[in-house]
């Protein structure tokens, strides 16, 4: 992974900053700030699969999102170029991107500690999230099979229709977001029940209710009849993880809201 990295650097013509590296999920990600030929801050991600699982979703996430969305009049960082290379049945794509310096707001995509943020920051989720949930896609985040068979497996409820399928950032937690509002990862976008954001987001502050509130506040679709399947969805998906081992500390919140759910 250092090797291809090094070699993304010399082939997009960019300067990284020695010392620091960032990797992902089972060192299937390598990152780390860069500078452009002109001095533009920028971040060099290489990620990497074998070559015969290159044509799924995640793979062609940010240059798909960058097709489709740009920039969000500056909430998501825009892609610059692209590089692709294999090499002993491995692909390798490195990803050059706009640099944001702004920490994200957990380090964990379960918000363990309460926040405030501005009305603003609030207002430009809602409306970019809007703006994402009308762009037309054959992407898919969320499937209406995994909805017909997770919900009554982990919730123990008939599957509910799902009113309406919008287009969905598909994994914003804590950790993909900052402020000033940028949205990081959008490997998994696509379509996925109404309101599957904003139900993704509360269902990562659980642990923090009086953050949690304030996600319903700016998203009225949670509680409502519309958004009963993404809710049902999202609660479902953490379920599952949690019986893999995974997101054990939201396992009781969990519980409680797969309750309430039941219950509507």
């Amino acid at each position: 992974m250092r090797a291809h990295h090094a070699r993304a650097v010399k082939a997009l013509a960019v300067q990284t900053e020695p010392g620091t590296e960032f990797w992902g999920w089972a060192g299937r990600t390598l990152g780390a700030p860069a500078r452009t030929v002109t001095g533009t801050p920028a971040w060099l991600r290489l990620v990497s699969a074998p070559q015969d699982k290159t044509a799924g979703k995640l793979w062609d996430g940010a240059l798909d999102a960058q097709h489709a969305f740009g920039d969000l009049d500056g909430h998501r960082p825009a892609l610059l170029a692209v590089h692709d290379a294999v090499d002993d049945g491995i692909a390798y794509r490195a990803e050059l991107s706009v640099r944001v310096d702004d920490p994200v707001l957990s380090d964990d995509p379960v918000l363990q500690h309460d926040i405030q943020l501005p009305e603003a920051w609030w207002n430009d989720l809602a409306g970019t999230l809007e703006k994402v949930s009308v762009v037309a896609t054959d992407r898919v985040a969320v499937r209406q099979q995994y909805v017909d068979r997770a919900i009554p497996e982990f919730l123990g409820i008939p599957t509910p229709a799902v009113p309406s399928w919008t287009t969905a950032h598909g994994d914003l937690h804590w950790a993909n977001l900052t402020s000033p509002l940028r949205m990081l990862d959008w490997e998994g976008w696509g379509s996925a029940p109404e309101g599957f954001d904003a139900a993704t987001l509360y269902a990562y502050m659980l642990l923090r209710p009086d953050t949690a509130a304030r996600v319903r506040t700016a998203f009225p679709i949670l509680g409502s009849p519309a958004g009963l399947a993404a809710e049902a969805t999202v609660c479902a998906q953490l379920l599952q993880t949690v019986s893999r081992g995974d997101n054990l500390m939201l396992a009781d919140a969990l519980r409680d809201w797969s309750e309430e759910l039941r219950r509507h």
